[in-house]
């Protein structure tokens, strides 16, 4: 029995619809065939992606902006994206074309089903989950995605020497995903100090990460590798 299944399923996440402009709707109806996959279908990222590379995931990507700028200053790899937002995914669409890249597919779907039925265990290089929706109310900790169950899940699907990244601007959150993770048998904090790294080069700084860096606010970075 997978380990999800031995506790109720919790969302961690509502569907928002939101607005959706002209032309992310352009982008929705013309583009969502050359670069969304049906998670109903099982799917060879070789043939997708016309090449076998190192895959990467990123969970929640928001508006994409960071997403594509990852994928078009690392060509060398395949970049799988899942967010529940569709103006988010049509932001994303937009991106694609405008940047030209051809090394992005989208999953609109739930992050932990796309794990489960469509990512082989040892599969990914890298899992990347940047500014989770932090639910900061305690009564709402439980729709937190940092709990053990998710992260054996993520531990199975990792290559060995694979890294998990997450990122968040809530120190109690970033605190409580530092506590699951160094409980993980299977992942090692990549800190030299076993907290938190200094952001990596490779994530890029969001327009609202450096609003708030410029106000005080803090971010904490955390990067844990597959044994």
């Amino acid at each position: 029995m997978n380990t999800l299944e031995k506790q109720p399923r919790i969302r961690s996440f509502s569907r928002r619809q939101g607005r959706i402009t002209p032309g992310q709707k352009v982008a929705l109806e013309s583009r969502w065939d050359k670069y969304c996959l049906d998670p109903e279908q099982a799917v060879n990222y070789s043939e997708v992606f016309e090449r076998t590379a190192p895959l990467v995931m990123e969970i929640g990507f928001g508006n994409g902006d960071s997403l594509a700028t990852m994928a078009e200053a690392n060509p060398q790899l395949n970049y799988i994206g899942i967010e529940v937002h569709k103006p988010g995914v049509g932001h994303l669409l937009l991106q694609l074309e405008q940047r030209q890249l051809n090394n992005v597919r989208i999953y609109y779907h739930d992050a932990v089903e796309v794990l489960e039925q469509r990512i082989n265990d040892k599969q990914l290089s890298a899992v990347h989950l940047f500014f989770p929706d932090p639910w900061p109310k305690r009564r709402h900790h439980k729709r937190r995605i940092i709990r053990p169950e998710f992260m054996a899940l993520i531990a199975k699907k990792l290559k060995p020497k694979g890294y998990f990244h997450a990122a968040t601007d809530w120190e109690n959150y970033a605190k409580q995903m530092l506590r699951v993770l160094t409980h993980s048998d299977l992942l090692k904090n990549s800190s030299p100090t076993q907290d938190y790294c200094q952001r990596p080069s490779y994530r890029p700084l969001t327009k609202f990460e450096q609003r708030g860096l410029r106000l005080g606010h803090g971010v904490w970075d955390l990067v844990f590798e597959r044994s």
